[in-house]
């Protein structure tokens, strides 16, 4: 990947944690997971050498008869493909702010859907107003081995009897839980990054312009606040 542009790289990067296999199989000697495994690490070199020493050393670790190893380098692998794919967008494209028309409900969906899909571990959605129609228009595109978390408050429900059914018909892992005093709409993913809605992501775009807008500067301030009221909230059964 010599004099490959930034732009380039970001797109690799982003399309090597899109065809990630699931974590659990990164240990396999499998031709598809190995094949995987050397791209991740050819993209990671060409991002940085001096971090591509650590990255090698996680991916050493998978292949590990520990389990704890194998924890710690499917995590590092993980959270290393990230780091990298931040840091180009940023130098890229800057933080992600998209701008949505009043009606233009398919584009702001569309854009929603592209963030939840990156996710390889954890979802936290943040909105009062979380409903049985958020459930049925975002969480089918879910990977299944993710954890999704809601902290919702105003519409429990009506929200789960869709989670019920969900989980019952996909198995994904969903919890719920309810907290008051809160009004704004994040999506965290994989505690690496977070997005804030202008609008409920059950409405987004469909009465009023809206904006879908990537926290940076306040991430680790936003996310510890909301993971704060994850751990008081009342779990929703």
């Amino acid at each position: 990947m010599n004099n490959i542009s930034n732009q380039q790289l970001l797109a690799e990067v982003e399309d090597v944690l899109r065809t990630m296999p699931p974590r659990e199989t990164l240990g396999n000697d499998d031709h598809e997971i190995l094949a995987w495994l050397g791209r991740a690490s050819a993209v990671i070199h060409a991002w940085s050498i001096t971090r591509a020493i650590t990255f090698d050393g996680y991916v050493r670790k998978v292949n590990s008869s520990m389990s704890r190893d194998f924890q710690d380098g499917t995590r590092g692998i993980l959270t290393m493909l990230n780091e990298a794919r931040h840091d180009l967008r940023l130098k890229t494209v800057g933080p992600l702010t998209v701008a949505v028309d009043q009606g233009s409900v398919f584009d702001y969906f569309d854009e929603v859907r592209r963030v939840i899909e990156a996710a390889k571990i954890d979802l936290l959605f943040v909105d009062p107003y979380l409903d049985a129609e958020f459930v049925s228009r975002y969480l089918p595109h879910v990977s299944s081995s993710v954890m999704v978390r809601l902290l919702a408050r105003e519409r429990i429900p009506t929200l789960l009897p869709a989670v019920t059914l969900l989980r019952q018909q996909n198995g994904l892992a969903i919890e719920v839980r309810s907290a008051p005093g809160f009004h704004d709409r994040y999506v965290f993913v994989d505690g690496l990054s977070c997005y804030q809605s202008g609008a409920s992501f059950k409405d987004g775009a469909k009465k009023a312009p809206t904006t879908l807008t990537q926290i940076t500067d306040a991430f680790s301030a936003v996310s510890a606040t909301y993971e704060q009221r994850w751990s008081t909230g009342v779990v929703q059964q």
